[in-house]
């Protein structure tokens, strides 16, 4: 059976790897100790972290003891900006297609999609980084 609701795998490792940089206390992590904190490919983690880098959320630092740094304190840093940095906007839908396919009235999934996406926001906007540090 399938999980009803996902995430991208980059959004995934965009607020992993952001909680784990919060844990650092500004050290520099490098791409390769956060891939293997989360189990992930340093290929396609070095991707996120571009994509982070180049909207300002994070910084690189070179050198041999660089890497990559949040670039505000995780407590001023909600999950919704990371997963934006990634997604773009997250929008609010009440069906599960991207176009309309049915003539129906009302949806056959009633109003849980949309309760779905009020809650996902409400999580997303209102947790920090710092929030899921751990201890």
């Amino acid at each position: 059976m399938g999980i009803p609701v996902r995430m991208s795998e980059a959004a995934a490792l965009a607020i992993h790897t952001a909680v784990h940089l919060a844990s650092n206390d500004g050290r520099p992590v490098s791409t390769r100790e956060v891939a293997e904190e989360i189990h992930a490919s340093e290929a396609h983690l070095s991707k996120v972290l571009q994509r982070l880098t180049k909207c300002g959320l994070v910084r690189s630092i070179r050198g041999p003891k660089g890497g990559f740094v949040l670039n505000k304190p995780g407590e001023n840093l909600a999950l919704i900006q990371v997963y934006e940095a990634i997604e773009g906007p997250l929008e609010s839908s009440a069906c599960l297609f991207d176009r309309e396919v049915c003539s129906r009235k009302k949806c056959v999934m009633g109003d849980l999609l949309v309760k779905v996406n009020r809650e996902l926001r409400a999580y997303l906007s209102g947790t920090r980084v710092a929030d899921l540090r751990e201890g």
